[in-house]
């Protein structure tokens, strides 16, 4: 990559990891499945764990560690506001291999979702900012404490600790946004930590320590945090409601307050005109039509929860289902952004 420029690294960087990713959930299902016929009453869905010694489950972890990381390095190099939204191309491979490998029927719906991924994310490839990348970690704290940025964490703070405390223990169980709403403003954060961390991490690497800096270590710090937050709301959601419901909306609400938070910090549009604001905006909205897309016409799998209960299919309807996790999908992403698998 050495004749690339910033945005086009971030650019391979992140279709690489969609292709990573998307390939994991495939080959995490497969080993799955395995391990359910070896033995049913062991199964996930239930809370077994043979898939841990099923290698083809942990070869599907490894190429999805592998996808985050090459993500983690994505945001080093290019602007939020490309690299998120490309998490949806993880949707299409995965749809797409789960069709030939899984005999999962993608239907034609499904083929226009896929289609309105790649044409939303082609726009916003075509308008995507040229970043500048910071020369110190010191100037990434310049950015994270304008007061724009800091009136956006004193805002999504307050509003978390509103659900947190109010919301949570009252409408929890029964209304999806507030967890959701938690992991995706949390998630905001963890994103621009994350492109902080990165930057001193690549700075280091150049021979700019970046150690020394106490910047560094609260950016790290604040990192673990949110996606520590993040891991649990994401769970509770997961377990809570059905998985098919959780995941179109939360990758609407995390890309866009993502993006929203990437560029009030790092002014990310700040050298725009008004068409390409406007046609990253509509790439944007594409993706996020395809992605609903593409989950409202998935076809819900016949999956065993406990012993004697069977959940039949129920094609064209969602069922919201309290108290059990019903797909079981998985859903841990480094940013948090990319489609998980069911569980079996």
């Amino acid at each position: 990559m050495g004749g690339m420029g910033d945005n086009t690294r971030g650019l391979v960087l992140a279709m690489l990891s969609s292709l990573f990713i998307g390939s994991s959930f495939i080959l995490k299902k497969k080993g799955l499945k395995r391990a359910a016929a070896a033995s049913s009453a062991s199964r996930a869905g239930v809370g077994g764990y043979t898939y841990l010694l099923e290698p083809l489950w942990w070869t599907g972890m490894i190429t999805m560690i592998v996808g985050e990381v090459a993500n983690f390095v994505a945001y080093i190099y290019a602007p939020a506001v490309l690299v998120t939204p490309l998490g949806a191309l993880s949707i299409i491979v995965s749809a797409v291999l789960a069709h030939f490998l899984l005999k999962e029927r993608l239907q034609k719906m499904g083929i226009v979702g896929c289609v309105s991924c790649i044409v939303g994310s082609v726009v916003i490839v075509l308008h995507a900012p040229q970043e500048h990348t910071p020369g110190s970690v010191q100037e990434v704290w310049i950015l994270a404490t304008q007061p724009a940025f800091l009136f956006y964490v004193a805002a999504t703070m307050s509003i978390v600790l509103t659900l947190v405390l109010h919301f949570q223990p009252r409408y929890g169980q029964s209304n999806i946004l507030i967890y959701l709403a938690i992991c995706s403003l949390m998630g905001s954060l963890t994103v621009v930590s994350i492109k902080a961390i990165g930057i001193a991490i690549k700075l280091s690497l150049e021979g700019i320590s970046q150690v020394a800096y106490p910047q560094t270590w609260i950016f790290l710090t604040v990192a673990v945090v949110c996606i520590i937050t993040q891991l649990n709301y994401l769970n509770k959601a997961l377990d809570t409601f059905n998985a098919a419901i959780v995941s179109p909306i939360y990758y609407v609400m995390f890309t866009t307050l993502t993006i929203v938070a990437s560029a009030i910090m790092f002014k990310d549009w700040s050298g725009l005109d008004a068409s390409s604001v406007a046609s990253e905006i509509c790439g944007f909205v594409t993706v996020i039509s395809g992605t609903v897309i593409l989950h409202a016409t998935k076809e819900p799998e016949t999956s065993n929860v406990a012993a004697g209960t069977t959940l039949s299919k129920n094609t064209g309807s969602i069922t919201w289902y309290n108290g059990d996790p019903i797909d079981g999908r998985e859903h841990a992403h480094f940013i948090l952004l990319h489609e998980g698998d069911y569980c079996e």
